[in-house]
């Protein structure tokens, strides 16, 4: 329903478990490495447990569609409501092993399995069981489980076995009766919640999946859901996506806080109240009957005491007259972000309207040309071929997380309540205000202002190594490979190259890259393609180089 409205592709906030949208937190990238490190090892227990809502049942599917080794073969169990026969029979339906003819038999069923890892190993081929939910299997079949594990040869065991489950599994495993079995686990990973920043990042995450082309949630909305949901990936789901219908009932392209806290409410059923109004009504209440005794004794005093007190004494009387100053000395506002940063007169969709005929292309290229330090005389061919040596224009859609991690001026083209376009420079993102040349004329406003008037797209000008932009895939060569091995290894002091000197785009690299672009929130493809090589520009950029962190305007 409101995915046209923000310009999404999908619904992003789906409690479906879509390997998709699996955003790798440090705790999930640990928690994966663990499950392939079960399946990628010689037979046993490994146990992945978690709150309900954290992720397992996606990093699983994630592990079975992408992960797993060539040479394996897999049963997943999802339904434990079993008894152990039928534990046994669907372990077998899932891996195709031959029936036996006394199906109701636990020996026979047993017989036809091991027969079947024998032959696997044979072809040495692994075979994995993973058991979803795993807390509520019973006792018998949890036996079961444990004998399972006695299928190997002289060397190692056939089987390799994953339990998934809520924390309850630690709990059963943990019971005296079950010790022989909690002895067997080789490995065990606790999935915990994500932490605050990391929740921000897995809702910008998810929408950039979707397809979203700026933030939809502002920084205020993002905490609120973190607060709500306490770090559970599925909670946030279902506030965000209740919090994306809100908006779009309301025609609001932006998400706030007071969206997420009505949305948390429809979900519950009952009205938000924020711990801080919690615990200060009561207060508020005792000062308000506090105030009323205090009113009503000082009423009876003027009354008993008459004339008398309306002389007051001169030094008295000099007293109160200086004590407005001091207390004014005393509590004199500090200076906030709102006063370093006021807010101007007009606002930005006044300000491009009245600029209209002068925020053409020309213009904000002479401007991007100027904080590069290079002839902007002839600004309206600045991106052909040749004209800067050295210097290439990239031009594309992406959010504000892409333009910070590019961290390069960039043209954002705005359109204004009148639907006319114009061209503006980005030249600094200070914490959530965007610095922009309107015209060659330096103004400030928010992001989320910014964002009302830009859809995502953006111009930049990069240089290239060696002055060629050229996208490297696996099997190139050349200097440029050469500078692509080096420059890793300088961003990450603990990778080193062997051969360090080699100029072939091998695998090696490739698989290196595929980590720097999983660490920088890119799309892992293993080819260092522009936007790729322009994130390892900035990260080693001499000082000399335009950045949005560091605005050259602002140094002049």
């Amino acid at each position: 329903m409101y995915t046209s409205f923000f310009g999404l592709n999908e619904k992003p906030f789906s409690i479906t478990p879509d390997p998709r949208y699996l955003f790798m937190s440090e705790r999930h990238g640990e928690a994966l490495a663990h499950l392939i490190y079960g399946v990628t090892e010689s037979g046993g227990f490994m146990q992945l447990t978690g709150e309900v809502g954290t992720g397992k049942t996606t990093l699983v599917r994630t592990l079975l569609q992408n992960r797993l080794p060539e040479n394996a073969d897999v049963a997943v169990v999802i339904n434990p409501q079993l008894s152990a026969l039928e534990f046994l029979q669907t372990i077998c339906e899932e891996l195709g092993v031959s029936s036996p003819e006394e199906k109701d038999s636990s020996k026979a069923l047993i017989d036809a399995l091991n027969n079947y890892l024998l032959a696997a190993h044979a072809e040495s081929r692994r075979t994995i069981v993973v058991v979803d939910e795993a807390q509520n299997l019973s006792r018998d079949v949890l036996e079961q489980v444990r004998l399972l594990t006695n299928l190997e040869t002289s060397k190692q065991k056939l089987l390799q076995i994953i339990l998934i489950g809520q924390p309850e599994l630690r709990e059963l495993l943990a019971r005296t009766d079950l010790r022989q079995l909690a002895q067997r686990i080789t490995g065990r990973y606790h999935l915990e919640p994500l932490s605050r920043d990391e929740a921000a990042e897995y809702i910008e995450h998810r929408l950039r999946v979707a397809g979203a082309l700026g933030e939809i949630f502002d920084g205020a909305a993002k905490r609120e859901v973190f607060k709500l949901s306490q770090g559970v990936p599925r909670l946030i789901n279902v506030i965000c996506d209740r919090a994306l219908l809100g908006a779009y009932s309301r025609e609001s392209r932006r998400v706030t806080r007071n969206l997420v806290i009505r949305a948390a409410a429809e979900i519950s059923g009952k009205a938000y109240t924020s711990p801080l109004l919690q615990w200060a009504t009561p207060i508020m209440v005792t000062a308000g009957v506090l105030l009323v005794v205090i009113g009503a004794w000082s009423l009876y005093s003027e009354r008993a005491s008459g004339p008398e007190l309306a002389a007051v004494p001169p030094v008295a009387a000099e007293a109160r007259q200086e004590a407005p100053d001091e207390l004014t000395a005393q509590y004199i506002p500090p200076v906030t972000e709102e006063d370093e940063y006021p807010e101007p007169e007009t606002t930005l969709d006044e300000q491009l309207q009245l600029a209209k005929d002068l925020t053409n292309i020309e213009t904000a290229l002479a401007t991007l040309l100027e904080l590069w330090g290079l002839d902007n005389s002839n600004a309206a061919i600045a991106c052909n071929p040749g004209r800067t040596a050295g210097y290439e224009c990239l031009g594309q859609r992406g959010s504000w997380n892409s333009l910070r991690q590019l961290d390069r001026p960039a043209i954002l083209t705005l359109t204004d309540s009148l639907g006319d376009s114009h061209r503006v420079v980005l030249t600094a993102i200070q914490g959530d205000r965007a610095e922009l040349s309107i015209a060659g004329v330096m103004v400030s406003h928010r992001l989320e202002d910014v964002s009302e008037l830009w859809f995502g797209r953006f111009l930049l000008i990069w240089k290239p190594v060696n002055g060629a932009s050229v996208a490297l895939v696996p099997g190139a060569s050349g200097p440029t490979v050469l500078w692509l091995r080096e420059s890793l290894a300088a961003i990450d002091e603990g990778y080193r190259a062997e051969p360090f000197d080699s100029d072939i785009y091998d695998n090696e690299l490739a698989e290196r890259v595929r980590t720097f672009q999983r660490d920088n929130r890119l799309i892992v493809d293993g080819l260092a393609g522009t936007q790729t090589q322009i994130i390892v520009n900035s990260l080693l950029a001499a000082d000399n180089v335009p950045r949005l962190a560091t605005p050259r305007l602002a140094q002049d």
